[in-house]
């Protein structure tokens, strides 16, 4: 899907982008081989050089990052999948007046992370210098921002997407336990049916003495990023073959 992307060029949108797919201009390396001009002698030069450039840069998600328009992001996660990870948070839901993060679940599809108000959330910052993609699911509005409170000098991976965003192009609205249901994505006995607002009293429960709350809570946030990864690979997929149809 990188290769296929013109729209990082200024200048060139979606429309002349399916144009110049239709033309059979499938890939960067399809422009450049095609001899006669495409746009104007000027413009058309100023692309090859752009395009010269982006395959430079193939292997670079900064790049592109800074390229493509948010929700153009998820064209990204063909080529750099091997760098991504899957976040998401649990707070204290303004407990006596203090909303803060209790729980920072990461998984790179292979492990998962858990970092824990108290103790071991100062190792967060570390953990997540280490990839180049996030994913997340409502995380514009609410994990990347308290993400950023807590932790004010921090440097997320350059490029973020939004599930929450994505799937709704494709037509699933609502939160994330809505659409994994539609999905037939199913979560453990012990942990289905629980909400932000259920996490919130666990972490309570944990403050109380309860050591199997955390643990509970541990295992409802790791449902959370793990089932992201099947929700993304499925929202590149359809994406890909709604806009390349």
């Amino acid at each position: 899907m990188l290769e296929r992307t013109f729209v990082h060029i200024q200048g060139i949108g979606s429309r002349t982008e399916k144009r110049l797919w239709d033309q059979g201009i499938k890939t960067w390396h399809h422009f450049l081989a095609s001899e006669a001009p495409l746009f104007s002698p000027t413009r058309d030069a100023l692309v090859r050089e752009e395009l010269h450039t982006s395959i430079r840069h193939r292997g670079n998600i900064h790049y592109f990052g800074k390229r493509l328009a948010s929700g153009e992001m998820w064209r990204l996660f063909g080529a750099f999948r091997q760098g991504a990870v899957y976040l998401d948070i649990e707070t204290s839901g303004g407990y006596e007046g203090v909303d803060e993060i209790t729980v920072i679940g990461l998984y790179d599809g292979h492990r998962t992370q858990s970092f824990v108000s108290g103790v071991n959330l100062d190792q967060f910052e570390a953990a997540i210098s280490h990839y180049d993609l996030v994913i997340t699911f409502n995380g514009t509005t609410f994990d990347l921002p308290y993400i950023r409170r807590e932790f004010p000098n921090i440097f997320l991976p350059p490029v973020h997407i939004d599930l929450r965003f994505l799937l709704k192009r494709l037509g699933y609205r609502g939160g994330l336990k809505r659409i994994e249901k539609a999905l037939n994505i199913d979560r453990a006995p012990e942990i289905d049916g629980l909400s932000g607002y259920h996490a919130v009293m666990l972490w309570k429960a944990f403050q109380w003495g309860d050591e199997s709350a955390l643990e509970r809570l541990i295992r409802y946030n790791r449902a959370d990023i793990v089932n992201l990864q099947p929700l993304m690979e499925m929202g590149y997929k359809a994406m890909k073959e709604s806009l390349l149809a």
